[in-house]
């Protein structure tokens, strides 16, 4: 019995590590709380997909704006800066884009967000591995 036990647990904390959740950060960027969300915790080297939830100061999902992910990384001895832009596209409540990070390390990344007349951003720091 205690074996069958044993045996339940270890599948149950399997699947617990199999169904991990997506790498989530949050900011403000002027009236609005921009969500990134990547499907791959934490982000690897390649392609991540990756969705912006934008809402305004009443909670209101924004989807009338026109959003792009830009991810630079500094220049390091013997290598060249490195900076991307991938536009996202509404689909439903959210903006999607695919990112391809060429290395791992500390990329920044930074959403800007243009909707009528008005634009902001919001950065953020990415740590792909």
């Amino acid at each position: 019995m205690k074996k069958l036990v044993l045996a339940v647990l270890v599948v149950f904390m399997m699947t617990g590590l199999a169904v991990a959740r997506d790498f989530e950060v949050t900011k403000k960027a002027g009236d609005y709380t921009v969500t990134v969300k990547i499907d791959r915790n934490p982000p690897v080297t390649g392609e991540n997909k990756v969705s912006v939830a934008i809402k305004d100061k009443g909670g209101t999902d924004v989807t009338d704006a026109k959003v792009s992910v830009e991810y630079s990384m500094p220049a390091m001895p013997g290598m060249p800066a490195m900076r991307y832009k991938a536009d996202a596209k509404l689909t439903g409540s959210e903006y999607q884009a695919k990112l391809n990070y060429s290395m791992s390390g500390a990329w920044d990344t930074i959403v800007r967000i243009s909707r009528g007349n008005k634009k902001t951003q919001a950065k953020f720091n990415i740590d792909v591995r």
